[in-house]
């Protein structure tokens, strides 16, 4: 049974980070119509210029920056590869400045005996924080972040998290998961990691991992890096399977088509979190020309 002890509890503030929530998600679903700036932030009650700065601020890259990402035709063409180039990018990501590295995470992995109890002996403490991508809930136990999801409902957000290790006590701490998304969307510090799956689980999550931001793979690709080219449809269990949602980037896993395959959390927060890192990495490649931002979109 799983055991809920009340906790301190922080009220969720809507001020910017639910705006521009709001507005990823505004343009995210119509941007096949390719949305003006004006509509964009209408929609979210602020002037163009606020708009515009508040966007770039929060989420890094300029609204249209952002809206050209979401094609994901990009992704199409590193797919169009196969999945043995997209192997070798991954060997070359673990070898190499991984993201690992590049986040400064600290990773920590179950034991199978422990896992087999499911989250029997675990205090584990989670709250919500609002993000980029919407309303997220964020849950740690002593050794680290251990799940990381979004939704609309708390209690339906709770219930996933909470059906994954049912035999933990779970007391909710707004403030705890507040601090931790402040590391997570905002500043970068040492951030410890604790995994809790079986071991096949935690090898597919340790090769998320070594997929850089703003680039992609394939179920293929993965079970190939894994020396089990057959292994297709668990790695596509174990990738739908992972607890932390944008840290251990499962949203990077599209099909060998480059089409956007099932996502635990929405397909469109899928889609909005590619464009994002897919914008970010042109405007650290071009930094002079991704100064030059337009005011429309």
């Amino acid at each position: 049974m799983t055991t809920i002890i009340a906790m301190t509890r922080t009220p969720n503030t809507h001020g910017d980070m639910k705006r521009m929530a709001d507005a990823i998600a505004f343009l995210t679903a119509r941007y096949l119509d390719q949305p003006s700036l004006d509509a964009a932030a209408a929609a979210v009650g602020l002037s163009p210029f606020h708009f515009q700065r508040l966007f770039s601020r929060h989420v890094g890259v300029s609204p249209k920056a952002f809206v050209g990402h979401l094609t994901l035709d990009h992704a199409k063409r590193d797919l169009a590869q196969g999945a043995s180039v997209l192997a070798a990018a991954l060997e070359a990501g673990l070898s190499g400045p991984s993201r690992l590295h590049d986040l400064c995470l600290k990773i920590e992995a179950m034991t199978p005996g422990d896992y087999a109890k499911a989250g029997a002996g675990l205090i584990i403490e989670y709250g919500f924080a609002l993000s980029p991508f919407g309303l997220a809930i964020v849950a740690a136990t002593d050794k680290g972040v251990c799940a990381l999801g979004f939704g609309d409902e708390e209690e339906a957000m709770f219930a996933d998290i909470g059906a994954r290790w049912p035999k933990a006590e779970y007391r909710r701490n707004d403030a705890r998961a507040a601090k931790l998304a402040g590391q997570i969307f905002g500043k970068r510090e040492i951030l410890p990691l604790h995994l809790m799956g079986t071991p096949f689980q935690i090898k597919v999550w340790e090769a998320l991992l070594a997929i850089p931001s703003g680039t992609f793979s394939s179920y293929g690709a993965i079970a190939e890096h894994l020396h089990n080219p057959a292994a297709c449809r668990a790695v596509g269990a174990a990738v739908g399977r992972n607890p932390i949602s944008w840290l251990i980037p499962c949203h990077r896993v599209l099909g060998a088509s480059g089409a956007l395959t099932g996502y635990h959390w929405g397909m469109e927060r899928k889609r909005a979190m590619l464009a994002v890192e897919a914008a970010k990495l042109d405007q650290d490649e071009s930094p002079s020309t991704s100064a030059m931002t337009s005011v429309m979109l």
